[in-house]
């Protein structure tokens, strides 16, 4: 019987696998790697979006595709993803999308019934106020004149309002404190000092405010910062729990209680089963793809992406870049394909103190060896302190520069001297081509990048097998 199980199972199981397979073919192989429909799918659809303006045919995007992956399949094969740089960006990523999956209400729960509960020890039982205050400022070492100056300030002004009605003492109170009190801050409100509890000013204010009824005003007295008078707006006893619950919930989560909650119950987890906090961030991820493909295909399209370009990076366009015998040697062989419409002007615009100043740069010039050092030897001049030159360097076209125009190809353009350096003048040589790479660098480094790019790309095609199922790649987005 038990055999029979294991038969029926393996039948289930294989029936299942091949459900699978029928549903979701695998379209081409690299480097002995399936790849489904549904990946190409999903990033031939995601390329080929309403949008995007060079959109390709499925037939256009196959060889696209497989390039791509032939880059990952290589940064594998140089255990790229084993660099702890890129292992820790990969980590993050994972994490970014699982986190915001994983609420445990309950943490939230307990972390704001805590932040209530420690909010309410705080005030002791007592009732939470909002008043206004007038504030004659006194300073601690202030003398006996100082101090009685402060109090017929502060007297005067009890004596103003305590004569009037209860009805208009709030706004007149509001009134006095906007013209007369030292506390500016609080005075821009009218002296409202928002709502406060025990604890939360200086004890010789808190206790007077504590006297005071809604309604009422104290006398003026004084405290360690100096004469006050205090009007009681509004008092009562701190509000329940459930009264609070919600603006708690929504303060937490302005803090994070959320990604905080995830990252509790993924850390229990990781206690709870003595593994790595990786290793639960891949399993819940896959719970995460069972239930989303497309949450799927992202993090591989992320994974693939972040190899691609670590990679190419390395093997490309960095070694391209400072390939510099590489990019002459680019240059002379297609210069054709960077001729200018135009000449030239190779060199550098100086701005000057004064004439002196320019005539010293000019004798310098002289003996610079190469255009590299122009601007070097014309600025030699200055020092920390003092700028006696600034130079524009550069390889200008008619149109660019105002005072190359002017100065180089004769145009009646207006000469615009740089501020407090009115004294213009240019160094360099006109050319009716590019003379090296480096006129047209940004060209050509690009170009050699893309060349040696599609090089590399070929020999990848070459180390790596690549297969291909048309009858599948045929019924892309048409199943």
């Amino acid at each position: 019987m038990k055999k029979i199980s294991m038969l029926l199972f393996g039948f289930f199981a294989a029936f299942a696998m091949n459900a699978q397979t029928v549903n979701d073919p695998v379209i081409m192989k690299i480097n002995g790697k399936n790849i489904t429909r549904s990946e190409f799918e999903y990033s031939f659809n995601k390329n080929n979006s309403d949008g995007v303006i060079d959109k390709k045919s499925v037939e256009e995007y196959v060889p696209l595709f497989v390039n791509f992956k032939l880059k990952v399949a290589e940064a594998e094969n140089q255990r790229i993803d084993t660099l702890s740089n890129i292992r820790k960006e990969l980590d993050s990523y994972k994490e970014q999308m699982v986190i915001p999956t994983l609420v445990d209400s309950a943490f939230i729960e307990r972390e704001a019934l805590k932040t209530y509960n420690n909010t309410a020890s705080r005030f002791e039982g007592q009732d939470l106020l909002t008043a206004s205050h007038i504030l004659m400022l006194l300073n601690q070492n202030a003398t006996s004149a100082e101090d009685a100056a402060a109090k017929n300030r502060i007297d005067s002004i009890y004596n103003v309002l305590k004569n009037v009605s209860a009805s208009q003492l709030p706004e007149k109170f509001a009134e006095l404190a906007k013209e007369k009190s030292d506390d500016k801050g609080s005075a821009q409100r009218g002296g409202a000092l928002g709502q406060f509890g025990k604890g939360m000013m200086i004890p010789d204010f808190e206790t007077v405010a504590y006297s005071l009824k809604a309604g009422e005003m104290s006398q003026p007295f004084k405290s360690t910062v100096g004469y006050h008078i205090i009007y009681m707006t509004d008092r009562h006893p701190f509000e329940s729990y459930e009264f609070h619950h919600d603006n708690i919930i929504k303060f937490l989560e302005q803090r994070g209680i959320r990604e905080a909650s995830a990252n509790a119950f993924v850390d229990s987890i990781s206690k709870m089963k003595n593994v790595s906090r990786s290793t639960v961030i891949d399993e819940l991820l896959n719970d995460v793809f069972e239930k989303d493909s497309e949450a799927k295909y992202l993090s591989q399209e992320y994974y693939d992406g972040t190899l691609m370009y670590e990679v190419t990076k390395k093997d490309v366009w960095d070694a391209a870049q400072q390939d510099e015998a590489g990019q002459q040697a680019y240059f002379n062989a297609n210069k054709k394909n960077y001729a200018w419409d135009a000449p030239r002007f190779c060199g550098i615009v100086i701005h000057a103190k004064d004439a002196a100043t320019m005539s010293s740069v000019k004798k310098l010039l002289k003996n610079a060896a190469v255009e590299e050092d122009y601007a070097k030897v014309a600025t030699s001049l200055n020092n920390d302190s003092v700028k006696l030159v600034r130079v524009e360097k550069g390889i200008f076209k008619q149109g660019d520069n105002s005072n190359v125009d002017n100065l180089v190809f004769k145009q009646k353009t207006e000469l615009k001297p740089m501020k407090d350096y009115p004294v213009t003048e240019v160094y360099g040589k006109v050319s009716k081509a590019p003379r090296s790479y480096k006129d047209v660098r940004g060209q050509v480094t690009t170009d050699y990048q893309n060349s040696k790019e599609s090089a590399w790309v070929e020999e990848l095609k070459k180390k790596y097998s690549v297969e291909i199922y048309d009858d599948v790649v045929k019924t892309v987005n048409n199943h």
